[in-house]
């Protein structure tokens, strides 16, 4: 196929999820920043990706248009895991990591949607997958950091039908009362972003596994990359999992090797599209690990993870994040129950971007 155009948009909803907005980021964290990218071919095809780019959707949009861009318009593309390979290796002086990959992240993915679309079946066929599955997404809530307000959200979702719920708190306090609240009826994760240290997580996991029905301990250190310290958390009653912060196959052969982990978390807008979580999932595979994807999005990452989910059926669930967003960049009814989904044969992702949506809350550049 060959590539006429690549045009990148930011998209910025505002979210409502009754928390302060404070804690898991820098700065207040209140709307979903989308760095949606629209790729045509020649034949006039269209796919579409998206790049990771909360807090850091304008630094992103200019790799893309800037460093990736003049690598793919007017390109024939073949192989999209070749294209997205040499794309690394030539912009790897900006670093192997990070916002490069985000960018590369999001061109890879809207290649793949094009690839489908042109072959005219649903990413999930074109990645191996058999048949439709219904999928089971687990509720992610923001952090609330008061035991008052995370059990009541806990209460919220398990109301409305999430039968799996995942805390981002670092207060053993709050984690307790939201584990009472939920009173054993839904497992349990736990994500700290990285907000303990080594001591304090061994203390914390013997009152995780005291409280039962913990799935995971999710990211317990920084850096989130010091595999050999991970190695040493595990074994101590809770799963331990981690990768969202993880950029290529590389990272993750390297946490294998390490046993660093139990499950691993890939996130398809970050860690170097398609290209790199299809290659993450035969690693996981051969270690005999289990994966789960990281997809806190609500465009075309959302998608894709449901396709890869899909057509990789030892994926154990979905990261649904527990907001309210102002309006959906993509409306996902058609293929929504509740918390769980189920992709359709339409080719590609099946679905695009609300147009009336984005115009209404585009960035200016």
């Amino acid at each position: 196929m060959k590539i006429r155009s690549v045009e990148t948009r930011v998209v910025e909803i505002p979210f409502e999820d009754r928390s302060k907005g404070v804690g898991i980021t820098p700065s207040a964290w209140k709307s979903l920043e989308t760095v949606l990218i629209r790729v045509e071919d020649t034949d006039g095809n269209i796919g579409w990706g998206e790049a990771f780019g909360y807090f850091v959707a304008d630094a992103v949009r200019s790799v893309v248009d800037t460093r990736v861009k003049p690598l793919i318009e007017g390109a024939t593309v073949d192989s999209i895991a070749d294209w997205t390979r040499q794309a690394q290796r030539l912009l790897h002086i900006f670093g192997r990591y990070g916002i490069t990959l985000f960018a590369i992240s999001g061109v890879d993915m809207a290649l793949y949607d094009l690839a489908a679309k042109r072959a005219r079946v649903p990413l999930w066929n074109l990645l191996g997958g058999a048949e439709p599955a219904t999928l089971t997404t687990y509720a992610s809530l923001v952090r609330y950091g008061d035991a008052q307000g995370a059990s009541a959200i806990c209460g919220r979702a398990l109301q409305e039908g999430f039968t799996d719920i995942k805390l981002h708190e670092i207060d053993m306090d709050v984690i307790e009362a939201a584990h009472a609240e939920v009173a054993g009826t839904a497992p349990v994760s736990v994500d700290v972003n990285c907000a303990w240290d080594d001591a304090q997580t061994r203390g914390y996991l013997e009152r995780l596994s005291a409280l039962g029905g913990i799935s995971w301990l999710e990211e317990p250190i920084f850096p989130p990359e010091d595999f050999a310290r991970l190695a040493r958390l595990r074994g101590h009653g809770v799963p331990i999992a981690a990768g969202e912060n993880w950029c290529t196959a590389t990272q993750f052969r390297h946490a294998i090797d390490a046993g660093a982990v139990d499950y691993l978390q890939p996130s398809v807008s970050k860690v170097g599209g398609i290209t790199e979580f299809v290659e993450i999932m035969a690693l996981a595979r051969e270690a005999k690990l289990g994966v789960l994807p990281h997809s806190p999005y609500f465009g075309p990452g959302f998608l894709a993870t449901l396709h890869l989910a899909t057509a990789y059926r030892e994926m154990l669930q979905v990261e649904y994040l527990y907001v309210d967003p102002a309006a959906e960049l993509i409306g996902l009814t058609p293929i929504r129950e509740g918390h769980r989904f189920r992709v359709t044969d339409a080719p590609g992702i099946g679905l695009a971007p609300d147009e009336a949506v984005v115009s209404r809350f585009v960035r200016a550049r």
